[in-house]
């Protein structure tokens, strides 16, 4: 069961430039307006993950380094890496293999896709899986 850390955190709110009620939980990143929209390919750098379920126009709650709850696009193992699916999901990365992707965090808790676990997170540092 993923559970919430609370001890640090860096977050900051951005409007949503599109309906993200049903992207709680998944990573998303900036438009070229500065709007919070999900994330659209698999090498994009997220700002971070998206904490609340707001649509166009209201405050998009995100968190860009610390601990989060987290959507599965996959298979993840506990202590794996994380980063971005194309849909904003978090996804296992290899460090050398997957060198176009950014290496976002680490998982907490393993899962399957569709599940929700907890991750550590550091978006605002993130570098190439290389």
């Amino acid at each position: 069961m993923a559970y919430e850390i609370s001890n640090y955190s860096v977050k900051v709110t951005l409007v949503a430039g599109a309906d993200l009620s049903a992207k709680q939980y998944n990573f998303v990143k900036l438009n070229s307006s500065g709007l919070a929209v999900v994330v659209a390919a698999a090498t994009d750098l997220p700002i971070g993950i998206l904490q609340n379920a707001p649509t166009s126009g209201q405050e998009a709650e995100i968190l860009v380094a610390g601990g989060s709850k987290l959507v599965l696009g996959g298979t993840v193992a506990i202590g794996g890496v994380v980063g971005t699916s194309a849909a904003g999901a978090g996804v296992a990365i290899v460090h050398g293999t997957d060198t176009t992707k950014f290496a976002l965090g680490q998982a907490l808790l393993g899962g399957a896709s569709g599940e929700i676990v907890t991750v550590v997170v550091a978006c605002s540092n993130a570098g190439r899986a290389a």
